[in-house]
């Protein structure tokens, strides 16, 4: 499992690198496309998720 965390690790760095390398104004503009992405995509998910069937009361008997 520790490898998995040091390639995550290599990622961000590579993100990091191309961000750097893109510039501010691309970056900004990526990061603002996939934040839209995202809460689309949440947006949807919300909606279309059906309200959960409320369960049936079972008549309790008092001592």
């Amino acid at each position: 499992m520790p490898t998995l965390a040091l390639w995550m690790i290599v990622a961000v760095a590579d993100i990091a690198l191309l961000a750097a390398a893109a510039g501010p104004a691309v970056t900004v503009l990526v990061v603002a496309g996939l934040a839209i992405v995202a809460g689309g995509f949440a947006g949807m998910r919300s909606i279309s998720r059906r309200a959960p069937e409320q369960a049936k009361a079972a008549a309790r008997k008092r001592a």
